[in-house]
């Protein structure tokens, strides 16, 4: 339902307003004249729901991953029926996390910019600081001296820092009468200067294309302005080594069953082989050091025909399940095998006798994986299945410790701590202790709000919230 929300943008009136009153598409239809055929990998889709300065919408923009000329790339396009495009914290943070997977992945971007620029009202939050705004044209220049090749397409408004957007990639696109380009428009001219000057006359099409020369192809629609982009992207010479289409088994098990295991209650943990046994290629798994540290799952499978290893939670990560993750997550490293990590902390178990131990033991073991997750030279994808809480999100690869991608089931808690467990917290002295209980009870349910897989997408600390039945095609 959410998902579907999502999709129609600033909603029909705005949707409508865009389409009639501007004749401009849908960002959502610019997409699909551009790509190959219907692979899109939406990224954070939830991105912007329920925010304090209000409902944004996707932040703004839509960022993914699809194929053009066969080519894999990532695209941040915004949408202009969301505030008018106009940026917000959320959105800029949007567009960073899209641009470092262009980095981190060797893919090649694509802009389509439609945006009135910074919203002014939360310039201290988007604008001055590194991860704020201008760190969007920084990466641009990075991404091309890394050699990855960034096009532009301007589709309506572009305005004030969103300028250099274009005129940083490689090749621009501008469409008559629909694309400006600009760093502040008419109004700030009238304002300055008193003079009147229409917005074509300013920043138009025919002004950047003949005499500015800030765009390289002009397009007389937007139709075209795609057949040119693709165009240009055959162009580049920038062919990354072609996919192997490898033979695979489908699972034995259905993945729809794995609605089923969603655990929607934390009180148990499920087996986590019965979800392994939905993902790998023939229910087929390798696995490393079964008989030690039983609560990790480490092992060897395919996914899609692709080698992977496995690291997932069976339990909380104990003083053996930890070395024996350290000892796998080497090993993959060693090997150049990509790592998947299924996180599914489990409700600690009464604490064993010797407190102390079992906690000074467990640290060390703990800090041992860590240290081989952060090191590990190897593409890492991490998928919260269960709950992710406290130190064990770090050594399974949670977003501090930056996996290639992170997403989140529907039912996935992500915390510092379980909020169940402040039933058990003791109380101070023989004091009155009604004040104390309240404000634990605020405390559980602010907790419990704030851990949910939708509060996480919506501020970006993941990549989306999946589907479970999705997951092997994610």
């Amino acid at each position: 339902e959410l998902l579907e929300t999502v999709s129609k943008g600033g909603g029909e009136n705005a949707i409508l307003r865009h389409t009639q009153r501007n004749k401009k598409l849908f960002v959502r239809e610019r997409l699909k004249l551009l790509l190959d055929d219907e692979s899109f990998l939406e990224l954070s889709p939830l991105a912007g729901l329920n925010m304090p300065y209000g409902d944004v919408p996707a932040a703004g923009c839509l960022t993914g991953i699809g194929k053009i000329c066969g080519i894999w790339c990532v695209f941040m396009a915004n949408d202009a029926t969301v505030k008018g495009g106009t940026i917000y914290p959320i959105g800029v943070k949007k567009q960073l996390r899209a641009q470092e997977i262009a980095m981190q992945n060797r893919l090649l971007s694509v802009y389509l910019v439609d945006s009135g620029g910074a919203f002014l009202p939360l310039q201290s939050e988007l604008f001055p600081d590194k991860l704020h705004g201008g760190r969007m044209f920084y990466n641009e220049a990075i991404m091309s001296a890394m050699r990855i090749p960034q096009v532009a397409v301007v589709c309506g408004s572009c305005v004030a820092g969103g300028a250099y957007v274009p005129t940083m990639a490689e090749e621009a696109v501008i469409i008559d009468k629909i694309g400006t380009l600009f760093l502040a428009g008419p109004p700030l001219v009238k304002a300055a200067t008193g003079e009147y000057v229409s917005p074509e006359d300013l920043g138009g099409a025919k002004l950047h294309s003949t005499v500015s020369g800030c765009s390289d192809h002009f397009a007389s629609s937007e139709k075209e302005a795609y057949d040119c982009i693709r165009n240009v992207i055959s162009t580049l010479n920038y062919d990354p080594l072609p996919e192997e289409v490898v033979e695979h088994d489908s699972p034995l098990y259905s993945s729809e069953e794995l609605l089923g295991l969603a655990p929607r209650d934390y009180r148990c943990t499920l087996p986590v082989k019965l979800i392994l046994s939905r993902l790998m290629d023939g229910s087929r798994f390798q696995e490393f050091k079964a008989n030690y540290g039983t609560t990790l799952v480490t092992g060897f499978g395919h996914v899609e025909g692709h080698l992977v290893g496995i690291v997932a939670n069976n339990g909380e990560l104990t003083h053996d399940a930890s070395l024996k993750g350290s000892h796998f997550v080497q090993l993959c490293s060693q090997r150049s095998i990509p790592i998947l990590f299924f996180q599914n902390t489990a409700p600690h178990t009464a604490e064993p006798t010797s407190i102390l131990q079992a906690h000074s033991n467990r640290l060390k073991a703990q800090a041992s994986m860590m240290a081989a997750v952060a090191c590990a030279a190897v593409p890492k994808i991490t998928i919260v299945i269960g709950g992710c809480y406290g130190s064990e999100s770090y050594a399974m690869c949670g977003r501090s410790f930056s996996p290639n991608f992170l997403f989140l089931w529907p039912n996935a808690r992500v915390a510092l701590v379980d909020s169940r467990h402040f039933s058990a917290v003791p109380r101070a002295g023989d004091s009155d202790c009604t004040g104390d209980e309240s404000e634990l009870k605020h405390l559980k349910e602010k907790l419990e709000e704030e851990s949910s897989a939708f509060y996480s997408s919506a501020r970006l600390w993941d990549d989306g919230v999946i589907l479970p039945q999705n997951t092997r095609k994610v």
